[in-house]
Formats: structure tokens, C-alpha cells, sequence
């Protein structure tokens, strides 16, 4: 037992008082004999040992409510278990990642946490309070009411190690109590047990409903004179799905609806709509979250793309059949007659079998390549392997090595290269192999696009965000291959002519910060603005030439469809998405917290520190036990004789 005031003990002498006054009650007086009191004597003695019984009884009633008076004023107290940490910094993390929308026994997991807060935390309690986009620091329930009403889900997946890194950096001179509340969907072991030095508390609400179909992509799966075929990709992630509706909708009009069974788990529907522009969505109904049953998504009206081949007019023969005057501005030119002037107006360029590449051609190539330009670089059986690997240096790690004068089938292709996506419905195995008869050996970090039957790369490509690198291993002319009688070289060039082109949809995700270029020429002080139904925003933007490449980072906040504006003139539409990563709830892994403290509510948290870390004060038992003695003494001076 332990005293706030110790000091008041030594009040306790005043016990003393009691005693010396029992003693003076106490002092013998002169007996006096009268006659006639022989009958008395008897009575006498009786009334004299109660009276000492009487005097005892007060004196002890009295000690014991003195005693108890002063140790209530020096408040004794029995010192709390977890006393060490009742000055903790408390810090709560709530997630309010998209998965939080599925739906417990209370209703949405999100909504049920935040009411849970508002109803059970102290009002005197300071805390701060952190989601996945917002921080609060040093606040109180009252203070955060109205930031946690109104608290919305974000785009921004829950990343425990980055919110665990901000709470580090808060400077602090106490130590930190964290409850951290989540659905520990794509909760990762690493991300738990490397993320905090302290040992935090988590609350786990479960889902009841983990049934969920989600929107994966939108793309053009077949262009016909007057119509497109879109196909739309859909996920199912649990068991026994019910039909869903799925509806298209153009500028807010229905234009198409469809009932969709689930007969697997993964699912295409396709629509076909006029070869027009489309600025709209597709939706689905289901039980599960809501976040993903739309997909936003924009075609632009068909635009031709400027390729042009810089090499012999009679080698480049069979890029005019490829890229036709419908669809592509195609030219070509010969390296003495080019004009570097029209290259930047370019979308693509093919340099076809050059035996060196200038260095003024190089230098106007690594620019045209930063401002979004796509490359194809065909080798010449003649060409300088110094001069190709200097060129092929300013973008990436491309090696040409020893020229091989060998015959190669050229025998397997990679279906999964963004060059080949959409070409084939099925993984062929068996079609007529071309080959060449004198090729180079590339030495290559990039995934090869074709490759030869020995392995060794035929064709190779560098994909970034802005464009793309694509270098052939050998001159594909009638004399050194057959690759052009090949079916392969259709969908090769055409993909290389339209790489990153916007040709196809327009379904951005947020938070991707991958850049998108638009065609608009731009005065130097003219800024692009993005606008939206509710919201816009100036995105990061920089002029290049007849382009503008914009950098959204995480916005906008919402998905939705946009458009681009030059002032009040508009540019571009663009459709922006939220990512789907949050879609599979049976990704939640409780086995990464088993190590750590749980619970099924905030209150039971606050219940145990309270419990843990307040001192049991005692005094008011010592007042109680006062005034008993004091009715106790009452009672001896009223009753006993």
C-alpha cells in the first residue's frame, strides 16, 4: 500500500490525546463512608466495572476513528499493475481502405468502427487518430467528431508500414499505446511484425458477407467498320453467386443491359456499340462491395498515327501494305533525305536496316523517345555493332554481340508481351515457323517478344511508361528472311506503330502516377485543368512540342469521367478508376497478429488500460470506516451504561 500524502502520517501522534484523556478519567478519588449503604455496596461495585467497560469501548472507538480520519487524509492507495505506462501517448489507426465496406453483423465494417469510437472512447482520453490519407494528432473524441462522421473510403490501399513510419517520426518524449483497426485484407506478416518497435492492439471486424464480383477491365476486343466489340472482364471471389445485371452506359444513357450467370470465376461479357466516342461506364449489382461494381472508361474518336521508316524505300516496301493510309500517316525516307524537323510530329519511327546511325539522328532519337515516342530498330547484316550498342545505350541495357550467318526457326511467342495482348484468343503452338539466315546475338535483361528455337532472342522490347524500344536481332528483307510472309508480322507492326497510342480505351486507375500524353499544342503559359462532374484539378504538366504529358499522382479523389480543358476549351476525355486490390476478401490472414494482442472492441481496450494503469484508491474506505466508528461511539455513549 502506498500514500499520496505520507506526510499526514505523522498526524498519527495525535492519537495520544485520546488516551491521556482516558487516563485523567481515570484518577482515584477519597472514599467517604456513610451510614445506612450496606445494601448499595453491591451495586456499586457492578455499576463501577461497567462504567471501565464503557470508558475502554469509547477509548477503542475513538483511536480507530482518529486513525481513520488521518489515513483517509493521507490517501493510501494500492499502486496499478501497468503504473509504468499510465503516461502512454495513445495513437488509434483506422483503415478506410474499400474492403471496410463489406458488411459485419452491425452493418459496414467502417461505419460500425467509427461508431464504436464515438460512443465508447473517454471524453478526456487524448489520442491521435490516423487513416489511411488523414492524420489527426493530439486530439480528443470531441474534436474528431465531426472528422470521423464524415470520414469517406479511400482510394489509397491500407499500407501499415507507412502509417507506422509517420507515428515514429511524431516525436515523443513518452511512450506509445497503438490500436490499430483493420480488416487485414492483404495484411502481410512482414508488414505487421517490421512495422513497430511497441506492441500494438488490433481489432479485427470479420465480415459476414465475403461473396464479391468485381469489374476487372474494359478493352476494344474487335474493331469493325462501324462498330466496336468491347469485352468487359469480370472476377467472382467466393462461392455460389447468384445473377447479376450488368448495364452500359454512354454519357449517362443506357445504351445495352445483360443478365450475367457465373459459371467460373472469372467471366467476359461483350457489347457492341458504335464506332463513335464513348465517354461512360459499366456497372453490376451485387451483395458484395460496392466500390468495384463500376468501371469508368472513354474511346476517343479514331485518330491516324504518324509512323514513318527511315532506310531504302525498296526494303520498306511492306510497312505501306501494313500501316494504310485508313488508320496511319505512314512515309518513309531515306537517312540523306530525312527531315529531322517532321520527326517530333511522329508517333512512332522504324529505323529499317541503317548501317549507322548518325549522331544527330541519335541525339533528335533520345529526345523524341523522352517525349513519348515509340522506336523500332531493324539491324542491317552491314550495320556497326559499336555504333547500334552506343544508340541502343540511351535507353536501356540492349547488347548486340557476334553476327551468327546460321539458319534459325523462329518458334515461340511471348503471349503475355503487351505487344501481343488482344492479338490471340488461343496460345498457338503449331503454325509455319519463319526464319532468318544471318541474325546477331542479343544480349538482353528485357523479356524477348519472339525467340528463336535455340532460346536466343529474335525480338526484344524496353516498355516504359511513355513509349517503347523495340529491336529486331536481325534484317527481316526477303534475302536474309521470310518473317514478312509470315501471319506474325501484321500484329507485330501494327502494335509497334500504335504502342501507347491512344487507340483503344481510356480507364486510368488512380494512384498508378503512370504519365499520359495529350495531343494539344500549348502556349507556353497555357495550363491543362482536369474536370469532373464534382471536382477538378491542375495535374503536373509539362509542354513537349506538339504534346503535353500530364502527371496525375493520387488524383483525382474520386473515380469517375473527365475531361481535359485548355481554359474553357475542351481537349480530352479521360475516365479514372480506383484500384482493385481490395476485392478478394478472403485474402484476410488473422495468423500474421497472433502474436499480438487482441480484441473484439475499442471499450475492451480502454476497459483493460483503465484497469491495468489507475491506481485502487482506497481512502474512502477509511472515510466509511470513520463514520462507522463515530455512529459506533454514539451508539456506546446512548446505550451502555
Amino acid at each position: 500500500m502506498h500514500f499520496k500524502h505520507p506526510e499526514i502520517l505523522y498526524f498519527l501522534f495525535l492519537l495520544i490525546v485520546p488516551v491521556l484523556v482516558h487516563l485523567f478519567q481515570l484518577r482515584r478519588f477519597k472514599i467517604s463512608y456513610f451510614t445506612n449503604v450496606r445494601f448499595l455496596k453491591e451495586l456499586s461495585i457492578q455499576t463501577r466495572k461497567s462504567s471501565k467497560i464503557k470508558k475502554r469501548l469509547l477509548l477503542a472507538t475513538r483511536l480507530f476513528l482518529l486513525t481513520c480520519i488521518i489515513l483517509a487524509f493521507a490517501q493510501p492507495f494500492f499502486e496499478a499493475k501497468d503504473s509504468k505506462n499510465a503516461s502512454n501517448e495513445m495513437y488509434i489507426i483506422l483503415d478506410n481502405s474499400f474492403s471496410m465496406q463489406a458488411k459485419g453483423k452491425k452493418g459496414e465494417l467502417l461505419k460500425r468502427a467509427v461508431q464504436e469510437l464515438l460512443e465508447n472512447t473517454p471524453e478526456t482520453t487524448q489520442f491521435s487518430l490516423l487513416t489511411n490519407t488523414e492524420n489527426y494528432w493530439n486530439t480528443d473524441i470531441k474534436s474528431s467528431k465531426s472528422a470521423l462522421q464524415n470520414l469517406k473510403y479511400s482510394a489509397t490501399p491500407f499500407e501499415l508500414p507507412s502509417i507506422m513510419a509517420k507515428i515514429k517520426a511524431h516525436k515523443s518524449a513518452h511512450k506509445k499505446d497503438i490500436v490499430i483497426i483493420t480488416d487485414a485484407v492483404g495484411l502481410a506478416e512482414k508488414d505487421v511484425k517490421n512495422s513497430s518497435t511497441e506492441e500494438p492492439y488490433f481489432i479485427v471486424p470479420e465480415a459476414e458477407q465475403k461473396n464479391n464480383i468485381a469489374i476487372d477491365s474494359v478493352f476494344i476486343n474487335q474493331t469493325l467498320e462501324n462498330f466496336y466489340e468491347i469485352s468487359v472482364n469480370l472476377s467472382a471471389y467466393g462461392e455460389d453467386f447468384k445473377p447479376v445485371s450488368m448495364a452500359l452506359y454512354n454519357q449517362n444513357k443506357l445504351i445495352a443491359k445483360t443478365i450475367i450467370n457465373f459459371d467460373a470465376k472469372k467471366k467476359k461479357v461483350s457489347f457492341t456499340i458504335p464506332k463513335e466516342s464513348f465517354h461512360g461506364y459499366v456497372t453490376i449489382e451485387d451483395n458484395g462491395l460496392t466500390y468495384d461494381n463500376k468501371l469508368y472508361f472513354s474511346i476517343s474518336k479514331t485518330k491516324k498515327t504518324n509512323v514513318i521508316s527511315i532506310g531504302e524505300p525498296e526494303k520498306s516496301n511492306f510497312l505501306s501494305r501494313i500501316y494504310t493510309s485508313a488508320e496511319f500517316n505512314y512515309s518513309n525516307y531515306s537517312s540523306s533525305s530525312l527531315d529531322y524537323n517532321s520527326l517530333e510530329k511522329q508517333n512512332t519511327i522504324i529505323l529499317n536496316e541503317l548501317i549507322e546511325v548518325p549522331q544527330a539522328l541519335q541525339t533528335t532519337l533520345k529526345a523524341f523517345v523522352s517525349k513519348g515516342g515509340n522506336l523500332v530498330v531493324i539491324p542491317s547484316e552491314k550495320s556497326s555493332i559499336s555504333n547500334l550498342n552506343a544508340f541502343l545505350g540511351n535507353f536501356g541495357k540492349i547488347e548486340f554481340k557476334n553476327p551468327e550467318s546460321k539458319s534459325k526457326l523462329i518458334t515461340k511467342i511471348n503471349f503475355d508481351h503487351p505487344l501481343f495482348s488482344g492479338v490471340f484468343e488461343n496460345k498457338i503452338t503449331n503454325f509455319q515457323y519463319p526464319k532468318t539466315t544471318n541474325s546477331f546475338d542479343i544480349s538482353s535483361p528485357y523479356p524477348a517478344v519472339l525467340s528463336y528455337e535455340d532460346q536466343s532472342v529474335f525480338v526484344t522490347a524496353i516498355q516504359n511508361p511513355v513509349s517503347g524500344i523495340t529491336v529486331f536481332s536481325a534484317p527481316i528483307n526477303t534475302t536474309n528472311s521470310n518473317f514478312q510472309q509470315s501471319p506474325l508480322i501484321v500484329p507485330l507492326f501494327y502494335k509497334m506503330g500504335q504502342n501507347n497510342q491512344k487507340t483503344g480505351v481510356n480507364a486510368l486507375t488512380i494512384g498508378n502516377n503512370q504519365p499520359y500524353f495529350v495531343d494539344v499544342l500549348l502556349t507556353k503559359d497555357a495550363i491543362l485543368e482536369v474536370k469532373g462532374n464534382e471536382d477538378s484539378f491542375i495535374p503536373i504538366q509539362q509542354i513537349l512540342n506538339n504534346k503535353v504529358k500530364l502527371t496525375f499522382n493520387d488524383f483525382p479523389e474520386t473515380a469517375g469521367n473527365y475531361s481535359v480543358f485548355d481554359k474553357k476549351e475542351w481537349v480530352e476525355n479521360l475516365s479514372f478508376n480506383y484500384k482493385g486490390s481490395e476485392s478478394d476478401l478472403s485474402q484476410v490472414n488473422t495468423n500474421v497478429i497472433s502474436d499480438f494482442k487482441t480484441a473484439d472492441t475499442i471499450s475492451t481496450i480502454f476497459n483493460t488500460l483503465q484497469t491495468e494503469r489507475t491506481d485502487s484508491q482506497i481512502w474512502k474506505w477509511f472515510v466509511i470506516f470513520a463514520l462507522l466508528f463515530l455512529a459506533l461511539e454514539m451508539a456506546i455513549i446512548k446505550f451502555v451504561k
